[in-house]
């Protein structure tokens, strides 16, 4: 079951959609936040015509387990999932100087302030297992969440992250967080990320960031997949065992 609801975010109405198990068991439930939020249940919506469809193996395979999924605001996607402003590395790798990025902090200020409370007072869920997942730059975004607020988002996701746009400030923040009360981390990136010119750049990113999480002890794991490009049609096929990995 779908449900759908408006909140006030940057000051616009932004479209909040709720998966709950239609099986009421009267269980208290885990739950996922994810970012992009018109990607990730019906492809009616999904920008590019291809969502994740998420609900369906949900629904098919019992899982108990409640996502919110907060829809973006396209012309802003880049200034509310960089928590900072692109630096250096990025104007490198795109070959000149970029202004944008700096409001993901209050995004996820939002996330831990508003959503949550209203989500944990209208459904069933489970306080104490809130994880969160994020593509792309939503990725980028979800670790910078489980490095401010690591005793709410104990388990994170971050499919084909785009962490380059602020790599140099999230690498900094890494070093120095607390994230001893993390418990999983997954990550994956294909050999074919951001085409010919970013691939390269794309997975050795990746492997910098994950490199700086295992060093402090962390379940985490980096699957690097062969052939894979930046596409929902990737991400869609993966999906289904990163949720079996997340709740195990």
């Amino acid at each position: 079951m779908i449900e759908s609801f408006a909140v006030s975010l940057f000051g616009e109405e932004r479209n909040i959609r709720v998966y709950v198990p239609s099986k009421d068991k009267g269980n208290m439930y885990p739950v996922l936040y994810i970012h992009d939020g018109q990607n990730v249940f019906g492809n009616e919506e999904a920008i590019g015509g291809v969502a994740l469809e998420l609900h369906d193996y949900l629904e098919k395979n019992d899982v108990e387990l409640i996502v919110v999924a907060i829809d973006q605001n396209s012309p802003e996607r880049i200034n509310e999932y960089c928590p900072w402003v692109n630096g250096e590395y990025t104007a490198k790798l795109l070959g000149k100087p970029s202004s944008e990025g700096g409001k993901g902090k209050e995004y996820v200020e939002f996330i831990v302030n508003d959503l949550k409370p209203l989500i944990d007072s209208k459904y069933r869920t489970n306080p104490a297992e809130t994880y969160m997942a994020g593509i792309s730059l939503g990725a980028l975004v979800t670790i910078y969440a489980a490095c401010t607020y690591p005793h709410i988002f104990k388990r994170i996701v971050g499919l084909s992250s785009g962490f380059y746009r602020n790599q140099e400030e999230i690498e900094k923040l890494l070093k120095t967080a607390d994230l001893s009360q993390l418990e999983k981390v997954y990550f994956d990136c294909g050999t074919k990320e951001g085409g010919v010119k970013l691939a390269g750049p794309f997975l050795e990113t990746n492997l910098a960031i994950f490199g700086l999480i295992r060093q402090k002890g962390i379940e985490a794991e980096l699957k690097v997949i062969e052939g894979a490009e930046h596409n929902y049609q990737a991400f869609k096929k993966r999906f289904p065992e990163i949720i079996t990995y997340l709740l195990a």
